[in-house]
């Protein structure tokens, strides 16, 4: 339990579930005071989502509650609160429910963990076992300055998709895809709600959506292939006040299929996430060192570029 590989497996694990969990949460909606007057009647698709994009300008928070399943990989639940006036900040509790890395993760003891997110840093609250590992110490940081040299292209996509991304990505993908079509009305959790859908081409939307640089961005293209991803089905229900009300997404990896539901509730809920006490606290990069490891080596690299 206490070999160099197990801890790797264990601080990956944690990595993999708190991205996936904010991959889940970015893409969100806008407060409910800009868009109360705002029908999901629109001369078209288009202009629909610019409308839900619009309304998002003002937005602050929401609950938020997530399934996800990477292939054979993992598959998890998700729920908390996050903001994204400042970079994506909030608390999950994610809770493992299958695969290959939730059953290792089990044998460390840990079927679930906090993941808190502040907008230089993400933290991850292991299990007592876990914490036997790092010295007593029950909470990981991963700085995302870190995380940009720990996985090439995807590192530095993670960094800058937190620090900058707003939380509309889905109704941004739609935009992107010029593929966007309405669906219908469809009542979700009965809240009466339009339903659009598209495909995006993902390699393309990361070009479009962020800042990194051209070798970043070939970087993060070539691990997409390698990882078996080539195009992503997006699918959204936005209610009368241009709000999000759900966001399913679903594409194929080289493990099986990568899917994603998640439901966006109680808008300007209270998030006050702050960071753990530095005591209890270990950082992910000081781990690596204390193993031989950097970020950016390649044992590190292949490690997260396969997952994310």
């Amino acid at each position: 339990m206490k070999s160099t590989r197990m801890r790797r497996v264990t601080l990956s694990i944690a990595l993999v579930s708190a991205l996936a969990g904010v991959a889940a949460c970015s893409s969100g909606s806008g407060k409910d005071d800009k868009a109360a007057d705002k029908g999901t009647t629109r001369v078209s698709p288009i202009a629909a989502l610019q409308s839900a994009e619009k309304s998002t300008d003002g937005a602050d928070t929401a609950k938020i509650e997530s399934t996800t399943t990477l292939g054979t990989l993992m598959s998890m639940k998700s729920d908390g609160v996050m903001g994204w006036s400042d970079g994506l900040t909030g608390d999950m509790t994610i809770t493992y429910t299958g695969g290959t890395l939730a059953e290792t993760m089990r044998k460390t003891g840990s079927t679930s963990m906090q993941a808190r997110y502040l907008s230089d840093a993400y933290y991850a609250k292991m299990g007592q076992a876990f914490a036997k590992q790092v010295g007593g110490k029950h909470w990981v940081r991963y700085a995302y300055d870190d995380l940009a040299k720990l996985a090439g292209g995807s590192g530095a996509f993670l960094k800058d998709q937190m620090q900058n991304s707003s939380p509309n990505q889905s109704v941004k993908l739609l935009l992107a895809s010029g593929d966007v079509k309405k669906v219908g009305d469809e009542t979700v959790r009965g809240e009466k709600t339009t339903h659009y859908a598209g495909t995006v081409n993902v390699s393309d939307l990361a070009a479009k959506s962020s800042r990194l640089t051209a070798s970043q961005l070939a970087d993060l293209k070539k691990q997409f292939t390698q990882a078996g991803i080539t195009t992503e089905d997006v699918d959204i229900w936005v209610n009368g006040k241009d709000l999000l009300v759900k966001a399913v997404s679903k594409g194929e990896l080289s493990s099986g299929t990568m899917s994603s539901t998640t439901y966006y509730s109680d808008y300007g809920v209270k998030v006050s996430a702050v960071a753990p006490p530095a005591g209890d606290t270990a950082d992910f990069k000081d781990l690596l060192k204390a193993q031989g490891l950097t970020p950016g080596s390649s044992d590190t690299s292949s490690g997260s570029g396969t997952t994310n």
